[in-house]
């Protein structure tokens, strides 16, 4: 048995105990949360009959027009005191669906129990929500074997930092809201360097393309927060809209501007990394490249990967207000009114990482550009 084949086998071998290992916190996740009453405070039923009561068409003072479905439910009760009583429930849901829902057999729900019984002797409640972690369980995890099957080495490694970054934001909320509570743009600003450096470090590895995104990540960030925080000064705030925001007790101005600070980073950092990338492997391909050619491959990239990348930032704000805004239109309110209602906030969060995004071209290319000649100069 030759080296290689040796090398092969052991790899294989490593395969089949991790894709055991997956499948049994697969397993073993979907059972343990589909089990886990006993660990939330509030009553949680398995709904295991339903029943339309009745029908009733309403019409509100805009001309909208619903239907309202009366449901009685039976649930078991599945934690607390109660633990393998029966209650009745009822539920009152729309067919639109905006604040309510449809209830059927087999959702666990969360509910009040009263003090009164039915004649059966059944417990009496009302539904609050649905339980909804095994949704979220199992998309997780849909998540996590997609980008394992395909990423392999690289989607654990994006999975580590995505985790790592989960670990630094959730110590970063702790600190603001319990020991820093006027430090939050401080925070954020920390939070934004750590998940620059984190997440590139364990993606792409400790080497000079990372190093140069890195650099280029921050400095573009830095420069168009630095033109939306003078934008906004000269305009005195105009413009904004945060109706939305309001019913915070910190101020809301600080946490929309720490936002820009998360909100914008990441499309600036894969536009940073995928120049960086490029031309780093153009170089190792052909070590004499000429420099001005290694220039105009990298303006091209990011020509290309500019308008592609603007558009799905601004879509991803959108699609955060879209149900607002249909809800706005919906009940009579003016196109004028509900678009700077709720979308002032995100135009001006896309706008921001639009800049970032066009800056961090140039950037980048020059920061690259650098390392390489230092390279060059070296050998």
């Amino acid at each position: 048995m030759n080296g290689f084949t040796l090398k092969k086998l052991v790899l294989g071998r490593q395969a089949v105990w991790l894709y055991a290992v997956l499948a049994v916190l697969f397993v073993g996740s979907l059972f343990a949360v589909h089990h886990n009453e006993s660990l939330y405070d509030r009553p949680i039923g398995l709904i295991v009959k339903t029943h339309d009561a009745g029908r009733e068409a309403v019409t509100d003072e805009h001309g909208n027009r619903d239907t309202l479905v009366t449901q009685q439910l039976v649930a078991e009760v599945r934690n607390g005191e109660h633990k393998g009583e029966w209650i009745a429930l009822k539920n009152i849901y729309s067919h639109s669906g905006v604040y309510d829902q449809q209830y059927e057999v087999g959702n666990r729900v969360f509910l009040t129990i009263g003090k009164d019984r039915t004649a059966d002797g059944l417990l009496t409640g009302q539904v609050i929500d649905l339980k909804r972690d095994g949704y979220v369980v199992l998309i997780a995890w849909l998540f996590v074997l997609t980008l394992l099957a395909i990423g392999r080495r690289k989607g654990m490694l994006a999975l580590v930092s995505f985790a790592a970054n989960v670990l630094i934001l959730t110590v970063a909320l702790e600190l603001y809201t319990d020991h820093f509570p006027k430090g939050l743009l401080i925070i954020a600003g920390v939070c934004a360097v750590l998940f620059t450096v984190v997440s590139l470090l364990l993606v792409s590895g400790f080497n000079e393309k990372t190093y140069a995104a890195i650099i280029a990540t921050l400095i573009a960030t830095a420069i168009s927060l630095a033109i939306a925080a003078a934008v906004i000064w000269l305009m005195d705030g105009k413009g904004l809209r945060y109706e939305e925001m309001q019913f915070l007790t910190r101020p809301y101005r600080t946490v929309f501007f720490a936002g820009l600070f998360i909100g914008s980073l990441g499309a600036i950092m894969d536009t940073a990394i995928t120049i960086s990338s490029s031309l780093f492997a153009l170089q190792h391909r052909n070590p004499d490249i000429p420099m001005h050619e290694l220039k105009m491959s990298g303006l091209d990239i990011g020509k290309d990967i500019m308008g592609t990348i603007t558009s799905i930032l601004f879509f991803a704000y959108l699609t955060g207000s879209l149900p607002m805004l249909l809800l706005y239109l919906r009940n009579a309110s003016s196109l004028s009114f509900a678009l700077p209602m709720n979308l002032s906030l995100e135009v001006a969060r896309a706008l921001t990482g639009g800049i970032g995004i066009v800056l961090s071209i140039p950037i980048t290319l020059y920061t690259v550009l650098y390392f390489i000649r230092r390279r060059r100069a070296a050998l």
